[in-house]
């Protein structure tokens, strides 16, 4: 088949175009690299900033590339914004998309109208929006209610979802949010990691453990990466011997790579139920992972016995008690190590993912 993914988040299309590829298809990725991170990609749609030339400049780029997104058999979105252009722009690309090719569906892969309502509906025990009952009042949480509440991105959001020929989620989350009311079209499928990229090296028993934790500048808050890290400075300051903090500041994806090879244990995000892709590639690493794996995620992958990931719950005291247990068990994290890695070879081949899709299109 001929397939057009687009956009990008966290080289989720780019690994998936690898399993693609592998399994015989052809396969075309157009994206702007997912800003900072800049992953590969056949087209780019990169606008560098918002302002009006850099804007026209990508406006343009769009417009001399439409040719080249006509006759795919599927082509799938990363998102209602599946470019950095405003609304109005990604749904006349989405309903030219619609004409020119045979299937199109959409990528519950990130922030969108549904994944928020189901949040500030409280579909879930704790979200970026509340820890129970209580509100979570991030400054973030404004931005993301101005674009996604009572505008013109829901109401694309909305045409997307009915018009698409189906939906794919690629967490817990988000497939609980489109669940509902699109269950006939919806599908979980897991994320793509082409492990066979990855090198897995044991971790060594060792008195001090090397915590790393990656901070997005932007997104910090959101992610509740900077709990994470007061959380991890007050480990270090009670436990001076056991614990040397590695950090990385919104670095691209070679360079993150690079930063988080010495690392025994990895901090990702706190409000997820389920690992995302640098959290997998922690996982694929053999790394452990501090972060999201609630038992809903795994009951969705259907994993009963091979729990690895150190869950957290938004709160700085529960994350320091899950830490300091990571310091208590510090000869144990060989062996989290190994069954992280024998999760993502389980669950997230590239290849296996990339047949699921194709799996899912064809029944759509």
């Amino acid at each position: 088949m001929k397939i057009l993914l687009l956009g990008e988040y966290s080289g989720l299309h780019l690994t998936l175009a690898e399993g693609l590829k592998y399994l015989g298809h052809q396969v075309t990725v157009a994206s702007d690299g997912d800003g900072f991170k800049n992953y590969y990609r056949d087209i780019d749609l990169l606008r560098k900033s918002s302002g009006l030339w850099d804007t026209a400049v990508g406006l343009k780029r769009i417009i001399a590339n439409l040719p080249k997104f006509k006759g795919y058999d599927i082509v799938q979105i990363i998102n209602p914004c599946f470019t950095t252009q405003n609304i109005e722009v990604n749904l006349k690309l989405y309903r030219y998309l619609k004409r020119h090719n045979y299937k199109v569906f959409l990528g519950a892969f990130g922030d969108d109208y549904y994944w928020l309502k189901a949040c500030l509906d409280k579909k879930f025990r704790y979200s970026e929006f509340n820890i129970g009952d209580h509100e979570n009042n991030l400054s973030y949480n404004q931005k993301i209610r101005h674009d996604w509440l009572e505008t013109k991105r829901k109401d694309a959001n909305i045409e997307i979802a009915e018009t698409c020929n189906g939906i794919i989620a690629c967490l817990y989350e988000y497939f609980e949010a489109y669940k509902d009311q699109y269950n006939d079209k919806l599908a979980y499928i897991p994320l793509p990691v082409n492990t066979k990229k990855i090198i897995s090296r044991p971790i060594p028993i060792t008195d001090q453990i090397n915590f790393f934790i990656g901070i997005n500048k932007a997104r910090s808050e959101f992610k509740g990466t900077d709990m994470l890290y007061r959380a991890l400075t007050s480990l270090q300051k009670n436990y001076p011997d056991d614990v040397r903090i590695l950090k990385a500041e919104s670095v691209d994806y070679s360079e993150y790579l690079r930063l988080i090879s010495d690392a025994h244990v990895v901090l990702d995000q706190i409000y997820s139920y389920s690992p995302a892709m640098n959290g997998l590639l922690t996982m694929a690493l053999g790394k452990v992972l501090v972060g999201g794996g609630e038992p809903e995620m795994y009951s969705l992958s259907g994993e009963d016995s091979n729990r690895p990931v150190i869950n957290v719950y938004p709160a700085e005291e529960s994350i320091y008690h899950s830490l300091e247990s990571v310091i208590r068990q510090k000869f144990d994290l060989p062996t989290y190590g190994l069954d992280s890695r024998r999760f993502v070879d389980t669950h997230h081949n590239y290849i296996k993912v990339a047949q699921q899709y194709l799996d899912f299109w064809g029944s759509k």
